[in-house]
């Protein structure tokens, strides 16, 4: 039986959208290590389109939360062979 589940994940442990909204308010991520807010979108839009994601929240590939990851610029898409985020991806 396949798992679909991310890998550091157990099933008591769920983050919810107030969770995410609490370190998206973080000074951190009103830097300039962020992406703009039209990138952002464009990220987020690109992984709720993913086969990988899991509860409109979890990278199945990494294990990261989309809407955290997605933020930073230095982050990229981790879907195999293919960035997501890319220019030519989302166009």
């Amino acid at each position: 039986m396949a798992d679909n589940r991310c890998k550091g994940c157990r099933d008591d442990y769920v983050v919810d959208s107030k969770q995410i909204e609490r370190v998206l308010a973080s000074p951190m991520f009103r830097s300039d290590r962020c992406v703009s807010d039209s990138e952002y979108e464009t990220r987020l839009h690109a992984c709720m389109s993913c086969p990988k994601l899991q509860g409109g929240t979890t990278c199945l590939v990494c294990g990261c939360i989309v809407q955290i990851t997605a933020k930073l610029k230095e982050k990229r898409c981790p879907y195999p062979g293919e960035d997501r985020w890319s220019a030519e991806a989302v166009s």
